[in-house]
């Protein structure tokens, strides 16, 4: 099994309706470590050693958060700013993350046609992402495309259900070790593909 480990980062999870939701048992699914940066860094007081021997530990790096005014919460943003160091994940030497795999899982209050070129918010979300994915290149991690929940202030608790379930199914299958990841860094996002298994 490939260990996964899911960094997730909610600045008002007491407010969520699906985050909280898609978190719920995770860290029982064989091969998931779940780390709550805001539970374990309350104060924003990251210890960089731990969480470089983390990521050492783990095949597969899942940033999971709501995507607040088209960025990242601020402390996945600082862990970012002080883990993801020159020497160390990049640079001369730094190749501790080379070859890991690394994926988003978003969610979003906005519906998916707000987040396309003639939409509300005027650009995809691969777009708004490639930041990010820039970073994973820079750190030579290999991208997977982002698995995006749109419309989470107005969806209903079924459809809640539904999202749960694929994001289950996509934990599992990047965790088998007999499943090569490469055939989905095609796809926009990882939601259809795993809403068809």
């Amino acid at each position: 099994m490939r260990k996964i480990l899911i960094l997730f980062a909610h600045p008002a999870l007491e407010k969520s309706r699906v985050n909280v939701r898609l978190i719920e048992g995770v860290e029982a699914i064989t091969g998931i470590t779940f780390h709550d940066l805001y539970e374990r860094y309350p104060e924003m007081d990251i210890d960089v050693k731990a969480e470089q021997n983390l990521l050492k530990e783990h095949d597969i790096v899942v940033f999971q958060y709501p995507f607040f005014l088209f960025g990242i919460p601020a402390l996945l943003k600082e862990w970012m700013d002080l883990v993801l160091v020159h020497g160390w994940a990049f640079g001369r030497n730094g190749n501790a993350l080379k070859g890991k795999w690394i994926c988003h899982v978003v969610t979003t209050g906005g519906s998916k046609a707000s987040y396309s070129k003639g939409g509300y918010n005027r650009f995809t979300m691969k777009e708004l992402l490639a930041p990010l994915e820039q970073a994973a290149h820079l750190c030579g991690m290999r991208y997977l495309p982002p698995f995006v929940i749109h419309g989470t202030n107005v969806m209903r608790p079924d459809v809640i259900k539904e999202h749960v379930g694929q994001y289950r199914k996509m934990l599992k299958l990047l965790a088998d070790q007999t499943f090569d990841p490469v055939g989905l860094c095609s796809q926009e996002n990882l939601n259809d593909q795993f809403r068809r298994r």
